[in-house]
């Protein structure tokens, strides 16, 4: 299994628009974060987690060029902006499979009508194939997935087990059920924001309280912002076998 970093920035990515902050002023490839999305592939399958603004970029950035579905943590614009961006997928490949929760459905019905509509659809408008996710595994091709539901404030998101590889982003608590299903993983990854505490997202301190209850042979760090701090210093702080992961980062399981 081969997984792709596509994006590891927070919602306004790295930089941010006019912000002087020296993170954002980083020449460092490392400190510049597209916002947070992987790409999963094994045997002949491809599969996105989230498609956010900068799908497009992404994309092309991977040489990707077929994708069997794509997996939404949660309806947020920085998971679900790029989601027309699906179309020259559709128009080699036909329709795309789409894994959501039934709100996250509803909530990109709304957002992306045009692609949802099935009586006198606008003819470059891409077709879907709607899987609602219920907390319990999914089969996609011949994996057998399991969705790990957590609280991202009030909204509940979810991550997803893939065999040995466990992926969580927009974190803030987990129930220590949800927690029980990836214990002892080889490869978590997992979100932080920032030093300081966060209404909604997990910072670095309890980021790496979760890595400990998982206890996962190797963790990466995702969805991360300037105020975290620069790549190769925040990294140098981190326990044996953490790493901030980056744009572009390809690790295999």
């Amino acid at each position: 299994m081969k997984i792709t970093f596509l994006g590891t920035g927070t919602s306004q990515g790295i930089p941010v628009i006019g912000s002087t902050h020296p993170v954002c002023l980083s020449s460092d490839p490392k400190d510049k974060r597209l916002r947070v999305s992987v790409l999963i592939e094994w045997d002949e399958f491809a599969y996105v987690i989230d498609c956010g603004p900068d799908f497009r970029y992404q994309m092309l950035r991977a040489h990707c060029s077929k994708i069997n579905g794509i997996l939404f943590t949660h309806e947020h614009s920085d998971h679900t902006a790029g989601l027309d961006d699906i179309r020259p997928f559709y128009f080699r490949q036909g329709n795309i499979q789409i894994y959501a929760q039934k709100r996250v459905i509803e909530s990109l019905s709304r957002r992306f009508d045009y692609i949802f509509e099935t009586e006198n659809k606008y003819p470059g408008a891409p077709t879907l194939d709607v899987h609602i996710i219920k907390n319990q595994p999914l089969l996609l091709n011949n994996l057998s997935v399991i969705p790990i539901k957590a609280m991202h404030y009030q909204v509940e998101v979810l991550g997803f087990r893939f065999h040995n590889f466990a992926y969580l982003t927009d974190v803030k608590t987990v129930e220590d059920s949800e927690i029980e299903k990836i214990k002892n993983v080889k490869v978590l990854v997992i979100n932080a924001l920032r030093i300081e505490p966060h209404v909604s997202h997990f910072n670095l301190e309890e980021a790496l309280q979760f890595i400990n209850q998982v206890n996962p042979e190797t963790a990466y760090i995702t969805h991360i912002s300037h105020l975290l701090g620069f790549h190769k210093e925040v990294e140098k702080t981190l326990p044996k076998g953490v790493f901030l992961a980056y744009d572009n980062l390809q690790i295999s399981i």
